[in-house]
């Protein structure tokens, strides 16, 4: 999935349920002109604002990182491993590239992924819940408030996801994580 694809998954989503930019605006606390940017690809919005995007759209975040596959109602869920939709790093998604386990798992709280760490870290990320970080290869530099951290494969961190966080691989081989975000059961 290319951020093309996720601008047109919120505006698609946004007419859907027949919201107005400013209606959006209003229930994320971004600008209209921000998230018109966004739209028309012109702002690719970092995961915590993708969060927040989701959230005032009242749709899990998965619903703007799905490709043409709507979610199915299912109890269970099964991604195989050769299937996954990756979402690559770009110039514009700067950051770690995502692999979707449960992308088409319809009423979950939880989004789990394949997270692979970037050498750099470009921007710290914040939003609702909480989020479980276990660290499978490979070694992270992990940013949490003004605490800094290395992991190592087989730690875990589990923290309130609203303080800022990042991270970055150390060594010669990119962390790859497994990431549980805990979304809090909305209301609206």
């Amino acid at each position: 999935m290319d951020e093309k694809s996720i601008s047109e998954n919120i505006k698609r989503l946004r007419i859907r349920k027949k919201m107005t930019l400013q209606d959006l605006a209003a229930g994320t606390g971004l600008t209209k002109g921000y998230l018109s940017k966004v739209e028309r690809s012109q702002k690719a919005p970092p995961y915590s604002t993708l969060t927040r995007i989701s959230a005032g759209l009242g749709v899990k975040i998965t619903a703007l990182l799905a490709g043409d596959n709507p979610p199915r109602d299912v109890r269970l869920f099964l991604s195989p491993g050769e299937k996954r939709e990756i979402i690559r790093e770009t110039d514009q998604f700067a950051g770690c590239d995502y692999e979707i386990l449960a992308g088409g798992k319809a009423g979950k709280n939880m989004e789990p992924f394949i997270i692979h760490a970037p050498w750099e870290i470009t921007r710290t990320y914040s939003h609702e819940g909480e989020e479980n970080i276990f660290v499978m290869e490979g070694q992270l530099e992990f940013h949490y408030g003004d605490d800094v951290m290395i992991l190592n494969p087989g730690d875990n961190a589990y923290f309130d996801a609203v303080v800022p966080h990042a991270g970055r691989s150390l060594g010669h081989q990119k962390a790859k994580l497994f990431v549980v975000i805990y979304f809090y059961k909305r209301t609206h």
